[in-house]
């Protein structure tokens, strides 16, 4: 859950930055993308923070971070790697760890964010694969669900698939 809360971090602030580069070089669209998903990056720190409510003391958090930012190509090339990480290595081990154990807080909590994180994975390919040909990424309103940090491109559904959080708690990234 540490290495979680430390990994969750670490990408809220990268993303916050690849949003700047991405403002810099004229690409609102991908810029918007990188802010909602730093976003909700957030939602899951303060969730996994939420499930150490009962340390006391400090500990090294070890996670996955991609460095070496650069031009919005590169970046979203890190974002990618993360995104992969997280989705293929780390939230499938976690969630099996958490079941393993019995701790049924920390499972929902990185259930949550492994299904989310499919997601990022998915919209930053797209947005690469548009910046490839010259373009930002065209996108309509990204919403992000403010309990499980679930984010879409569109409306906000009726209730959240991931938390079943209803529609009013999606909050949009919009032009």
């Amino acid at each position: 859950m540490i290495n979680a809360f430390g990994g969750e971090s670490q990408a809220h602030m990268r993303y916050t930055f690849f949003a700047e580069q991405a403002k810099k070089e004229k690409l609102p669209d991908i810029a918007r993308l990188f802010e909602a998903v730093a976003f909700a990056e957030t939602i899951h720190a303060w969730d996994h923070y939420r499930v150490l409510k009962h340390l006391n003391g400090g500990f090294v958090a070890n996670s996955m971070a991609a460095f070496g930012p650069g031009d919005t190509m590169k970046n979203l090339g890190l974002a990618i790697d993360g995104e992969t990480f997280e989705a293929e290595e780390m939230y499938p081990t976690y969630i099996e760890t958490a079941r393993f154990q019995d701790e049924k807080t920390a499972q929902r909590s990185f259930e949550w964010s492994y299904k989310t994180e499919k997601e990022h994975l998915r919209l930053y390919t797209e947005a690469r694969e548009a910046l490839k040909k010259g373009n930002d990424a065209s996108l309509v309103p990204i919403q992000v669900c403010s309990v499980c940090g679930y984010t879409l491109e569109g409306d906000a559904p009726h209730t959240c698939p991931v938390c079943g959080a209803v529609k009013e708690k999606f909050i949009a990234f919009r032009h």
